[in-house]
């Protein structure tokens, strides 16, 4: 870790108390409306299946200068008269009147960028031409109206309000009611949505295409698996050919298969585990009876951890990737129901240094494991660090240690001529130069309990 170009760190996502952020939301609402109305906005990408997304950041499309760049007469006190700047300018030039009240804006000008909520008028400089011009005084906004709302909020409550004056009819106590009732529905809409609100939200009976996710076991494959083996591995060769430009002979069935398919866990159902088992899966995603992506993945009794996802490229515009996540952590979340210790959702690793595998810190709050005390810490403390130095120890308590460290090298379980035995009994009983610099390195690599829990294969 401390040595390669790009280390990884393992990151694992808090599923249980995962909040979707407004870019994921998007994507949500973008396949619901897909699916509703197959109405959406196919605007082409180049992007991988999960690229990094810049997401929740007001963006200025304004140009920018530094403190350095800015004149002095580009600066203008907050209280000088806005109405007066404007009737200079006017006199400075007469190209800001014109048909259609056409306006120019200088190259180099510097317009600043305010908050929506606050907006702040200014002045405009002497070498900028007025872009907005302030409004005239007694213009203003109506402050005997009621602040603007979204008309989302006003039609609920008007359909709450029909629906109350057809039931309750002129009832004595109506009013009470009804106003009780509108207090509740705006606290409703206030709290904000979860995943499941999207991914399982009601669609109407004219919804123009269905949506339908499967779970088949991979290894050993299943009867669905096997089924449907020669449609998924199609949607794979294509998508590595046309998103990873991979030649066609490359993704070969056999590759796919020792890749994504052949998997060392075992099929386990435990009595207070998943209906669906432990082991490995592909969560196929069927539109219209056609296979559109595939996300492969392990289903453990304390995680379900996402392996790969590979897509139909025809389909890239319903960004696949992230939403393939976001089911994925909602699938986290339904398995929890049956099995409680089933509660993370891991992504493999997170490369800092890498720009297009930082995407995965997107999805909060999730954790880092420090690679020297394999202690869990939240990503936002570990990101500063990453900025400062690619290898970063997150654990900031200088006396912590691995307390998995290995202590007792004679406790090492070795397999030698068949025979399962401690390293501790192999030692007296090996022949020729002693490999304990070997077996320490590995021992302390995988730590003290997993070296007495798997096997070392000496000759």
């Amino acid at each position: 870790m401390n040595q390669t170009c790009c280390p990884q760190y393992t990151i694992r996502c808090q599923a249980l108390h995962f909040q979707a952020s407004k870019s994921h939301k998007k994507v949500l609402k973008k396949m619901l409306k897909f699916i509703s109305k197959g109405d959406v906005s196919k605007v082409a990408s180049e992007e991988e299946p999960m690229d990094s997304h810049i997401e929740d950041v007001a963006t200025c499309d304004f140009p920018y200068k530094s403190e350095s760049q800015v004149s002095q007469s580009e600066l203008t006190p907050l209280a000088v008269d806005h109405a007066e700047g404007v009737d200079n300018e006017d006199k400075d030039s007469g190209e800001t009147k014109g048909e259609g009240n056409v306006q120019k804006v200088e190259p180099d000008s510097v317009q600043i960028c305010a908050d929506k909520d606050t907006p702040v008028p200014a002045e405009p400089s002497r070498s900028t031409k007025a872009v907005h011009a302030p409004p005239k005084p007694g213009k203003g906004a109506d402050l005997s109206k009621p602040l603007c709302r979204k008309a989302k909020d006003i039609r609920k409550e008007r359909k709450l309000q029909k629906l109350l004056q057809n039931q309750m009819g002129t009832l004595e106590g109506s009013q009470g009611d009804q106003a009780f009732l509108l207090q509740n529905s705006k606290s409703k809409t206030n709290q904000p949505k979860n995943i499941e609100d999207f991914v399982f939200a009601p669609l109407p009976d004219d919804a123009q295409h269905k949506l339908e996710v499967r779970v088949v076991r991979s290894s050993p494959p299943s009867s669905q698996f096997k089924a449907t083996f020669q449609e998924s591995y199609q949607v794979y060769k294509r998508y590595q050919m046309v998103i990873h430009k991979d030649p066609p002979d490359k993704p070969t069935i056999n590759q796919f298969t020792r890749f994504l398919c052949d998997s060392p866990l075992e099929a386990e159902h435990a009595p207070n585990g998943p209906e669906c088992g432990y082991g490995s899966f592909h969560q196929q995603y069927w539109l219209d009876g056609k296979i559109i992506a595939v996300g492969v993945i392990d289903i453990l009794p304390y995680c379900v951890s996402s392996v790969y996802l590979y897509y139909d490229p025809d389909f890239s515009f319903l960004s696949l990737g992230v939403y393939s996540a976001l089911r994925e952590i909602a699938f986290t979340r339904q398995l929890h129901e049956k099995a409680p210790d089933l509660c993370f959702y891991y992504m493999g690793f997170y490369i800092h240094s890498c720009p297009k595998m930082r995407y995965k810190g997107q999805y909060r709050p999730s954790d880092l494991l420090c690679p020297e005390t394999y202690v869990w810490t939240p990503i936002e403390q570990c990101l500063p660090l990453l900025e400062h130095s690619k290898y970063s120890r997150f654990n900031q308590d200088g006396k912590a240690v691995d307390e998995g460290r290995l202590k007792e090298l004679g406790r090492v379980r070795v397999l030698h001529k068949r025979t399962v035995m401690p390293y501790s009994v192999y030692k007296k009983r090996r022949k020729g130069p002693s490999d304990e610099a070997n077996v320490q390195q590995y021992a302390s690599l995988v730590g003290q309990t997993c070296s007495e829990r798997m096997l070392l294969f000496r000759s």
